[in-house]
């Protein structure tokens, strides 16, 4: 018997009505069935809702405050308040699945995606999580991923502190997951996938399929990682998993590291543009996580 569990595909959403039409389209032609596909709107006014309501093939959410408004209800709100991580989060919660595949309202599936990945969990049952490779569109255009965004297969802790080597298009996971490690923080406006895929890979494998199966669109002038320091984000991060999660002393090791390069980093930025207030914040937040010995011994006697 063939096996073929119900997927749940989450798309997030805010004011992209074309593109998330591309989206929702590339999921309806998909080779497997069967999949449920939820659209969380975190109040467009672009006429997305009134182009989602014309289509039978889905569960349309609007947010607001947090709350699911389902079918046709439409609730004035403040415009894109609650963030992508509040949306997948209230996707997730939603989905009757067992698992979960995303997808950014700007990106694309190719046909067999799903398939493919369902095929990788009945081969690898064991698996809690596989991402596929991508073809990468710029302003239209097919560019080349640069090395440093190369992927890996396994055990890539050590690979995912420099920067998000995990594209939330390209996973999917099963849903029991989430409850071992955690759903996305919703107060990271950026790097939220960069901050749940450092949780994830400190406890279980990342499986890749080779394929480039999800096309990963951007350059256009909404994205968020352009209005956001990033490197604030990671260092965010950074400090939470030291914080608040248990990891191996090699693995404390690699993010101490990693954490004294990017602050030291940020905060050579922050005096270059004369940021006090971002510089004392981070030099506070990292405080308490020198890297070196020496750097604990300072601490101790100041």
């Amino acid at each position: 018997m063939a096996y073929d569990p119900l997927v749940s595909a989450i798309i997030p959403t805010f004011n992209r009505r074309t593109m998330l039409l591309e989206a929702i389209d590339s999921v309806l032609r998909q080779t497997y069935s069967p999949i449920e596909l939820i659209v969380v709107d975190d109040g467009s006014n672009d006429g997305t809702h009134e182009a989602c309501m014309e289509r039978k093939d889905l569960t349309y959410v609007q947010m607001d405050c947090g709350r699911p408004q389902i079918e046709h209800s439409r609730l004035p709100k403040s415009f894109g308040t609650n963030g992508v991580s509040a949306a997948r989060n209230m996707g997730i919660q939603r989905a009757r699945a067992e698992f979960i595949a995303l997808l950014d309202s700007d990106d694309l599936w190719q046909p067999t995606k799903i398939e493919e990945q369902v095929r990788y969990f009945e081969k690898n049952p064991e698996a809690t999580i596989c991402q596929t490779e991508e073809i990468w569109i710029r302003k239209g255009r097919r560019v080349n991923a640069r090395n440093i965004h190369k992927k890996y297969s396994g055990d890539l802790f050590s690979q995912c502190l420099p920067r998000c080597i995990v594209s939330p298009s390209a996973v999917m996971f099963k849903k029991a997951l989430l409850e071992k490690v955690g759903m996305f923080d919703e107060t990271f406006p950026v790097c939220e996938d960069y901050e749940l895929w450092l949780r994830v890979a400190s406890q279980f494998p990342v499986g890749l399929l080779p394929n480039p199966l999800t096309i990963k669109r951007g350059g256009h002038a909404d994205q968020l990682s352009g209005q956001h320091s990033l490197d604030y984000y990671r260092i965010r991060a950074l400090v939470k998993l030291l914080d608040q999660f248990t990891l191996s002393e090699d693995q404390k090791t690699a993010v101490l590291s990693e954490l004294k390069t990017k602050r030291d980093v940020f905060l050579l930025g922050c005096r270059k543009r004369g940021n006090e207030r971002s510089y004392k914040e981070i030099q506070t937040l990292t405080a308490p996580f020198p890297a070196h010995e020496n750097e604990r011994a300072n601490l101790v006697s100041r």
